[in-house]
C-alpha cells in the first residue's frame, strides 16, 4: 500500500487535483488494528487504491486524530473514512474487513464518485430550474407519456435526487456544525467566563483563607512568644529569688561558720592567753639588783613566799652587806617583815618583778647612792628623746664648740650623781670626747673624708658628678 507521507491539508488539496476520494485508515496498537492495516497492506486492496484513492494513515492517540474526531466522529477504532471532494463522508468502515470486502467497498464509493460527475457534467447543459420542473411536473402528464418520459429521464432524475440530497446534507451539516459551533463557542465563552469567575473567587478566597491563616498563626506565635517571655521572665524571677535565698543562706552559713571561727579563735585565744597567764602566773621570775650595780636573776614559784626569795638572795649576797631588806622601785616599796610570810602572787611580783637589796645600818644617802644608777638610767632612757630633738633644733643656732660643750653637760652632771657609772658609758665617753675634740682640718661626705686647707677656693669645695658636670 502506498500511504500518502504529508499532512492531512496536503493530501486533501492532492485528491481534489486529482479527482480521488480522500480516505482517512485511524489505527490503534491493539490486534484489529494491525489485521486492519494488514488488509490494507493487501495487493488487490493496494491496486484498487492506488487507481481512485489518496490514503493517510493516523494514530489513534496523536493529535491528529484528535482534530480529525472533531469533524468526523470517530466511533470505534480502527475505522476507514472515505470523503469525497465536498468533504462528505461517502463510506465509513468500522473494524476489521477482509481484503475482498474492502476491494467491494473501495469499488462502490468509486463508482458513486463517477455517477456524481456525470450529474455535474449533465447539469452543466441543462438549466437547473427546467430540470427541477420537468420532475415536479411528472404527475399530471398521462399515462402513455409519462411512461415515455420517464424512461428519458430517469437517469437524469436520479443524478438531480443525488445531488440535491447530497447539497441539502451537505447545507444541512454546514447548519449543524455552524450552530453547533456558534453554540460551542457560546458555551466555552460561558464556561470560560463562569470558570474565570470561579477561579477568581477561588484566588480571592484562598488568598482570605491564607491571610487569616497567616493572622491566626502571627497571632499565635505572638501568643507563645508572650507565653515563653512570660515563662523566661518568671523563671528569672525565680532564679534569681533561688540565687538570693542561696546566697543569703550561704552568706548565712558563712556569717555563722566565721562567726564560729571567731569564736574558736577567741575561745583559742583566751584558752592559750588563760594557759599563757596561768604559765605565766605560775612562775615569778624575780632579779635582784645589789647597791654596787651589779644583779642576777632566779625564778620563783608563785606561791613561793618572799621569806624564800630574802633566804636565797642571803645565800647569794654572804656577808658583804651584812643585814639587809627587799624593796621595789616601781612602785616604791620596801618588804616588813609581815611581808616575808605572804606569796608572790600575793605581793604582784608574778610574771617579773624586779628587788632592790638594801643594806641595813648605813646612813639614808646610802640608799640613794646605791639606787642612784638605776635611777638615773631610767631617768634618761625616758628623757632621751627629749635631749635628741633638743640637740638636733640647737645645732642650727650654736657653733661646733659651743655645742660641744653643751653635751658635755649632761654627762658631767650625770657622773656627778652616780658613783659607779656602767661600762657602757666608759666606753662611750672616750669616743664621744675624741669625736668632740678632733679637729675641723677636714671635710666629710658620708664616710669620706677629705684634708682641708685655708687656700680652698669654692671650685675646690664644688662637687661633680659622674657625666662631669660641675655641681654647686
Amino acid at each position: 500500500m502506498r500511504w500518502f507521507q504529508g499532512s492531512i491539508p496536503d493530501a486533501i488539496s492532492y485528491a481534489k487535483q486529482r479527482t480521488f476520494i480522500f480516505v482517512v485508515v485511524i489505527a490503534g496498537d491493539d490486534e484489529q488494528s494491525a489485521q486492519l492495516m494488514s488488509t490494507w497492506e493487501d495487493q488487490r486492496v493496494s491496486e484498487a487504491a492506488e487507481s481512485c484513492c489518496v490514503a493517510i494513515k493516523v494514530d489513534a492517540s496523536s493529535d491528529t486524530c484528535v482534530q480529525f474526531s472533531q469533524i468526523y466522529p470517530v466511533v470505534c477504532i480502527p475505522s476507514s473514512f472515505f470523503i469525497g471532494d465536498s468533504g462528505v463522508p461517502l463510506e465509513v468502515v468500522a473494524g476489521c474487513v477482509s481484503p475482498d470486502e474492502l476491494v467491494k467497498r473501495i469499488s462502490r464509493v468509486s463508482q458513486v464518485i463517477k455517477l456524481l460527475i456525470v450529474s455535474l457534467l449533465m447539469l452543466c447543459f441543462w438549466c437547473p430550474q427546467k430540470i427541477c420542473g420537468a420532475v415536479f411536473e411528472l404527475s399530471p402528464l398521462s399515462s402513455s407519456s409519462q411512461k415515455r418520459t420517464s424512461s428519458n429521464i430517469q437517469p437524469l432524475f436520479v443524478c438531480l435526487f443525488v445531488f440535491v440530497r447530497l447539497n441539502k446534507v451537505l447545507e444541512e451539516k454546514r447548519e449543524q456544525r455552524k450552530k453547533g459551533e456558534e453554540k460551542n463557542e457560546v458555551r466555552k465563552e460561558i464556561e470560560r467566563r463562569k470558570m474565570g469567575k470561579n477561579v477568581q473567587d477561588f484566588k480571592r478566597k484562598q488568598e482570605e483563607e491564607n491571610n487569616k491563616r497567616i493572622l491566626e498563626e502571627r497571632n499565635r506565635e505572638k501568643a507563645e512568644e508572650k507565653a515563653a517571655r512570660e515563662r523566661v521572665r518568671q523563671q528569672i524571677a525565680m532564679d534569681r529569688a533561688d540565687r538570693a535565698a542561696r546566697y543569703a543562706k550561704t552568706l548565712e552559713e558563712e556569717n555563722a561558720a566565721k562567726q564560729a571561727r571567731l569564736l574558736a579563735m577567741q575561745a583559742d585565744l583566751e584558752a592559750k592567753k588563760e594557759a599563757g597567764l596561768r604559765q605565766r602566773s605560775a612562775v615569778a621570775r624575780i632579779q635582784f639588783r645589789l647597791p654596787d650595780g651589779s644583779s642576777f636573776t632566779h625564778q620563783f614559784s608563785s606561791q613561793t613566799r618572799l621569806q624564800e626569795a630574802w633566804d636565797f638572795a642571803a645565800e647569794q649576797v654572804g656577808n658583804r652587806y651584812g643585814h639587809f631588806s627587799l624593796a621595789t622601785m616601781f612602785p616604791r616599796r620596801e618588804f616588813t617583815s609581815e611581808d616575808l610570810s605572804r606569796t608572790m602572787l600575793e605581793l604582784e611580783l608574778n610574771p617579773s618583778a624586779s628587788i632592790v637589796v638594801l643594806p641595813l645600818g648605813r646612813p639614808p644617802n646610802t640608799v640613794f647612792q646605791s639606787s642612784g644608777p638605776i635611777l638615773w638610767t631610767v631617768l634618761g632612757s625616758l628623757l632621751y628623746p627629749l635631749i635628741a630633738v633638743w640637740r638636733f633644733l640647737s645645732s642650727f643656732f650654736v657653733t661646733p664648740a659651743s655645742s660641744a660643750s653643751v653635751s658635755t653637760n649632761p654627762s658631767q652632771h650625770f657622773s656627778s650623781h652616780t658613783n659607779a657609772p656602767s661600762d657602757q658609758t666608759k666606753r662611750e665617753t672616750p669616743s664621744k670626747r675624741s669625736l668632740e675634740t678632733q679637729p675641723r682640718d677636714f671635710k666629710k661626705d658620708g664616710k669620706i673624708c677629705r684634708l682641708r686647707t685655708q687656700d680652698d677656693s669654692e671650685d675646690d669645695n664644688n662637687t661633680w658628678n659622674g657625666n662631669s658636670t660641675q655641681q654647686m
